[in-house]
């Protein structure tokens, strides 16, 4: 009877062990993350990228002589929405007409996800429309008159506020 000794044994090929290939699995997961993430980068818009500053810097100057107005005029607005009924009502207090607003709520991150909508208060200032299903988000809620001279806005972390109410600040002079 012989016994056949470890190094008697002919070596199996380095493709039978397992350890090459645990070895060999980290660098491949690696590949895999990168292209994924070459993927995302490539597939979607920097939205946020603003190419002209100035030009920006100067249209916040302007926005803000519209909420200085919206504060003269002592403009007070509260949306409110309600899920179950699909319906977000809203009342504008310090208006004296009954012309059409134009009221958007802005995506935090996606641009096409932005609601802008046309709304007619009546003579209390209230109003109603229907809207799907409001997505959970910080929204930021802007509301002015057709002529773009007075702005009310804000920020609604809807759904964890159900309602907001935004007046001006009256410190801006």
């Amino acid at each position: 009877m012989t016994t056949l000794n470890a190094l008697d044994k002919p070596a199996a090929p380095w493709y039978k062990h397992r350890w090459p290939w645990l070895l060999m699995l980290g660098p491949f997961v690696v590949l895999v993350a990168g292209f994924v993430t070459m993927w995302i980068s490539f597939s979607g818009a920097d939205a946020l990228v603003v190419d002209d500053y100035y030009k920006q810097g100067k249209a916040i100057n302007q926005d803000l002589r519209r909420d200085r107005v919206a504060a003269t005029l002592r403009l007070q607005f509260s949306l409110h929405y309600d899920a179950a009924s699909g319906k977000l009502v809203g009342a504008m207090r310090g208006l004296t007409n009954e012309s059409p607003l134009t009221l958007l709520l802005v995506h935090p991150t996606v641009p096409e996800k932005d609601k802008r909508m046309v709304v007619t208060p009546d003579a209390e200032g209230n109003f109603s429309l229907s809207l799907p299903m409001l997505e959970r988000a910080h929204w930021q809620v802007q509301i002015e008159d057709a002529a773009r001279s007075w702005r009310l806005q804000g920020d609604w972390s809807w759904p964890q506020q159900h309602t907001i109410d935004i007046s001006p600040l009256q410190d801006k002079a």
